[in-house]
């Protein structure tokens, strides 16, 4: 079974139904940092875009300055790496990526249960 689809028990039958995933998406510098600056600003704008459309939740660079990190929420994992595909990063091939998608189990009470919609507040 695909990772985004989840199982939920009915009253006495098994349905699939199929919830956007949680992925957390680190980027690697791959290019001189001098290269990933140059495209710095056409990268905010593109995080700006989709933050605003609500695919990605939360985003920065890593504490070590190797990369960045983000939290998205999409449909499925092709909308992500169609996101992924249109970054400038990306376009000029100064990252990798590694993608790992997650159904959220439990979540703070603040966090959207939109986002998240079988975890558990607590």
């Amino acid at each position: 079974m695909p990772s985004d689809v989840v199982r939920r028990i009915g009253a006495s039958t098994l349905a699939e139904i199929e919830v956007p995933m949680l992925y957390a998406v680190i980027l690697k510098y791959v290019r001189p940092i001098e290269e990933v600056r140059a495209h710095l600003d056409t990268h905010r704008d593109w995080l700006v875009e989709h933050t605003k459309k609500g695919r990605i939740l939360v985003a920065g660079p890593l504490d070590d300055n190797s990369g960045g990190a983000i939290i998205s929420h999409c449909k499925d994992r092709a909308e992500l790496d169609e996101m992924l595909a249109s970054d400038s990063f990306t376009v000029h091939r100064l990252v990798d990526h590694e993608i790992r998608g997650f159904t959220g189990a439990m979540r703070a009470e603040a966090f959207s249960s939109t986002w998240a919609p079988e975890a558990k507040p607590v």
